[in-house]
C-alpha cells in the first residue's frame, strides 16, 4: 500500500483516468486501495496540464457510484453473513454491527452521504447499506449526492493547487487536518437538514 501511495502520481500519469476509475471502484467494494489518494493525484495532474479535469471528475464520479452500487447488491445478498463471520478481523463486532443496523435504519441516507469522507465507511458503505436492507432508491440518491460532494471537494482542491506538483505530498500530509474540518462541517449540515425534515414532517420515523 505504501508503495502504491508513493508512486501513485507516476501510475496516474502512465495510465490516466483508467487507473483512477479502477482504484476508486475497487476501493468502494471494500478493497484496501487508495481511491481518495488517486483522486487527489489525478486532479493535481490535471491542474498541471497532464490530464483533463473533466475526464478525472467523470471517471471518479461514475467509479464511486458504480462501486457502491455493486457493493450494495453484494451486501443485499451476502453482506450480513460475510460481515458477521469475518468482521471481527477488522474490528467489526456483533455489537457494533447491531448498532450500525440501528443507525442505518434511522439515518441511512444521511449516513451514506457522510460515510463517503470516512475511510472504513467509504469502503463498506454499499455493503452495509445493502445488508441492512436500505431501500435501493434511497441509497442511490444519497450515493449520488455523497459522491458529488466527495469528488467535487477533492478534485477542486487538488486541481486548484495542482499547478505546482509539489502540492500533492502536501495535501496527503495534511489530509487528516483537512478532514478534521470537512467531516464535522458535513455532519453538521446533514444533522441540520435532518432536523428540518423532521420538524416539517414530525410523523416521519425513518429516512
Amino acid at each position: 500500500m505504501l508503495w502504491i501511495k508513493d508512486h501513485l502520481l507516476a501510475l496516474v500519469e502512465q495510465y490516466g483516468v483508467i487507473a483512477l476509475f479502477f482504484s476508486i471502484t475497487l476501493e468502494t467494494l471494500g478493497l484496501p486501495l487508495p481511491g481518495e489518494s488517486a483522486l487527489i493525484a489525478s486532479s493535481a495532474a490535471a491542474g498541471a496540464g497532464k490530464l483533463s479535469i473533466w475526464h478525472v471528475v467523470t471517471a471518479a464520479y461514475f467509479a464511486a457510484v458504480l462501486g457502491d452500487n455493486v457493493g450494495y447488491l453484494i451486501g443485499r445478498r451476502y453482506g450480513k453473513v460475510v460481515i458477521l463471520r469475518h468482521g471481527e478481523r477488522i474490528g467489526i463486532t456483533h455489537d457494533k454491527y447491531a448498532r450500525a443496523e440501528e443507525i442505518t435504519a434511522k439515518y441511512g441516507p444521511f449516513m451514506v452521504i457522510a460515510a463517503r469522507f470516512i475511510v472504513l465507511l467509504r469502503q463498506l458503505n454499499g455493503l452495509v447499506a445493502g445488508s441492512t436492507g436500505m431501500h435501493w432508491a434511497k441509497f442511490l440518491i444519497a450515493n449520488l449526492i455523497g459522491a458529488a460532494f466527495w469528488v467535487g471537494l477533492w478534485s477542486t482542491l487538488a486541481y486548484k493547487l495542482g499547478h505546482d506538483a509539489s502540492i500533492v505530498p502536501w495535501v496527503w500530509h495534511h489530509l487528516s487536518l483537512v478532514a478534521m474540518v470537512v467531516i464535522p462541517a458535513l455532519l453538521l449540515m446533514i444533522a441540520l437538514l435532518y432536523w428540518r425534515v423532521r420538524r416539517r414532517n414530525p410523523d416521519i420515523t425513518e429516512m
